[in-house]
């Protein structure tokens, strides 16, 4: 571990010391792991570092998944670079490893040659209508399929993520395809295949860098993805089960119907009778209210869902042939069309048949006019105990973890028994596939000394309405008080661009506002100006780490709570509350607690940083929760008088 630290430019930290072992005697002893380490501990060197001698000395690869994309590049360009170099004299070889990302992450060489039908119709690539607002600068869609398909010919890797200049989502599709769409060995490409060649790397190397989604993916789907591996190391894991349930949840739509016999026209078949099987659950679908189901699906929907089953599934079996065999693309366009088939009689059958722990839910939106029905887990503990836990060990850390000091809930949302805990000091050799243990090591920052916690408790609660004038003017005056450097954290899109209209109006001070840019460029000027302040939403709450005078002051709108009215934690509220169970506290306060523990955690990134978090709701200080909430939070000073935060601000702008 020493070596490590000195090959980062770093200082021994005990808190990460404590990780590193604690970490090493659960990979040694195959018994799971859940490590709280707080901002400044460097918990990615505490568990890379034992993470790589496993790997090497076991000879089997281990897995290392996170949940954003910045911390994945932070771990493969930063942090195992200079790892490996440092550790290769302590091991019997020098480590190997690589980023493993989905199909749909590279382009496909076989699409850009033409072997897949046009997604688009080619005159509609370069009309206003067809770009649909999705435009980088003044470029149309169109054009960014055009230098996606120049940039293709001359990429090394073929990574989204390499391109100089960003395009919409839309115009990536026009060149990627998903795994399901993806022809295998059969594809004439296959060779040069980018997104095979980075698989072939990932099987030869000691450890591989993944996502939380593919994770899970090839976990529950059983696809092969990921190498064979007895360690799978989760970071960001206080995301986990979000991105494991998203990963999980099926939607159906009347549009994929149309979609797909859109593309079985174009291989020449009819199909008519599946048409009129997406016509009949469009029509159940508008006799459906917006929000969770309960009990059985009303009559009219069953039989729209058994009749699409029924259709889809004769499709997917007559497209298995059709289409002229000598035709470019024919191969491309049925592998297409049978996977967006086989979705579709996926989600038919499981809502058909729902699991007794499954949510359904229906949902109409107002912006586009499309409605939606959708079935998600209740639970992932039980998946993900089968799938995951019982065949390797696993090791989970985040520096919101524990909330409250109780490893328990966290533990049991992933399918760990609170009977099969046991001490971090106990007998490595001892425990199997079930025991685990849990340690917090804390964070090497003094927060009560670098930092305040501001409470707004004179401002009035907030509504549904959206943010009040009053809160909007005492945000006015915070970010004027700190001459910029604001990070401005909103729970609605619509109230981070009320809160930036309304800031623009009555200060020069530059603003960025999310969905103005992308998020790197927006990131990197507030990075770079102490002035420019940033105002965003929920990608904005964690990920972001921006170390010095640049970030000095965050400001919380409001208390972070789900939805009241989304299906799905509601039904995980009424199952714990059937059980004796507080279930508010249990779902909608840990939730709503674990984010502002990541909000308030942007402040603090270095042991010189200072600055403010302020919390413009007041309930923070007066519901009978609001102490719950805090404890989850940096233990920074704490004041609820407006003129002291003016006034520490103030200074702290002059430094």
């Amino acid at each position: 571990m020493d070596a490590a630290v000195r090959a980062v430019g770093g200082d021994a930290r005990p808190g990460q010391a404590a990780m590193a072992e604690a970490v090493d005697t659960a990979m040694r002893g195959h018994r799971h792991l859940l490590v709280q380490a707080g901002t400044g501990t460097g918990k990615s060197l505490a568990y890379l570092v034992p993470a790589l001698r496993h790997a090497v000395e076991s000879r089997r690869t281990v897995v290392v998944s996170t949940a954003t994309i910045a911390l994945q590049s932070q771990i493969v360009r930063k942090d195992l670079p200079r790892l490996v170099e440092a550790l290769a004299p302590e091991l019997p070889r020098t480590p190997t490893y690589s980023l493993l990302k989905g199909r749909s992450n590279y382009v496909c060489l076989h699409k850009v040659d033409g072997g897949y039908p046009d997604d688009l119709d080619p005159q509609a690539l370069f009309s206003e209508a067809a770009a649909g607002g999705e435009r980088e600068g003044s470029e149309r869609l169109g054009e960014q399929v055009r230098r996606l398909r120049e940039w293709a010919e001359t990429t090394d890797t073929g990574d989204r993520d390499d391109l100089a200049a960003p395009v919409s989502d839309r115009a990536w599709r026009q060149v990627s395809v998903t795994g399901a769409q993806c022809l295998g060995s059969s594809c004439p490409m296959v060779e040069a295949c980018f997104a095979e060649r980075n698989r072939a790397i990932a099987r030869d190397v000691d450890l591989v860098v993944t996502n939380h989604a593919l994770m899970a993916i090839d976990a529950f789907d059983g696809h092969g993805i990921l190498p064979e591996h007895d360690v799978l190391v989760v970071d960001e894991a206080h995301d986990l089960v979000s991105r494991v349930t998203s990963a999980v949840t099926e939607t159906l739509t009347a549009p994929m119907v149309r979609g797909a016999v859109r593309e079985l026209r174009g291989l020449g078949m009819a199909a008519t009778a599946l048409d009129d099987a997406g016509e009949s659950l469009r029509d159940a679908l508008a006799q459906m209210p917006d929000g969770r189901v309960i009990g059985d699906l009303p009559p009219g929907m069953l039989d729209a869902l058994v009749l699409l089953r029924t259709e889809a599934r004769t499709a997917h079996s007559d497209a298995k042939d059709a289409g002229e065999q000598g035709s470019a693309t024919a191969a491309g366009a049925r592998k297409a069309v049978r996977a967006n088939l086989q979705e579709i009689l996926d989600v038919c059958e499981r809502l058909v048949a729902p699991d007794e722990d499954d949510v359904v839910s229906v949902s109409h939106s107002e912006l586009t006019g499309r409605s939606s029905i959708q079935v998600a887990p209740l639970s992932v503990a039980g998946a993900m105990r089968g799938a995951v836990l019982e065949d390797r060990t696993v090791v989970l850390t985040s520096a919101t973890l524990a909330l409250g000091g109780r490893f328990e809930p966290p533990a049991g949302s992933i399918g760990l028994r609170a009977a099969d805990r046991q001490e971090v000091e106990s007998s490595p050799r001892g425990g199997g596939s079930s025991a685990w243990s849990g340690l917090d090591v804390g964070s090497p920052f003094e927060y009560a000394r670098q930092g305040i916690l501001y409470i707004a408790r004179h401002l009035p609660p907030p509504g549904r309405e959206g943010p009040s004038l009053s809160m909007l003017d005492h945000l006015t005056e915070l970010v004027e008080a700190s001459r910029g450097g604001a990070l401005c954290l909103f729970s609605s899109r619509r109230g981070a661009q009320l809160a930036a209209e309304h800031v623009r109006a009555r200060s020069a001070l530059p603003i960025g506002l999310q969905g103005e840019d992308s998020i790197t460029n927006l990131v990197r000027r507030f990075r770079e100006d102490e002035t420019t302040s940033l105002f965003g939403t929920l990608s904005l709450w964690q990920g972001v780490d921006v170390q010095g005078r640049a970030c000095r002051l965050v400001t919380i709108d409001r208390i972070p709570f789900p939805r009241p009215d989304d299906p799905l934690t509601a039904a995980r509220q009424e199952r714990i509350g059937a059980r004796g169970g507080n279930g508010f506290m249990a779902i909608s306060a840990q939730h709503a607690a674990l984010l502002l523990a990541q909000g308030a955690g942007r402040l603090i990134r270095s042991a010189e940083d200072r600055g403010m978090v302020a919390v413009l709701d007041p309930r923070l200080a007066t519901a009978h929760y609001g102490s719950f909430l805090v404890s989850a939070m940096p233990p920074l000073w704490r004041t609820q008088d407006p003129e002291v935060a003016l006034g520490a601000l103030g200074r702290l702008a002059r430094v």
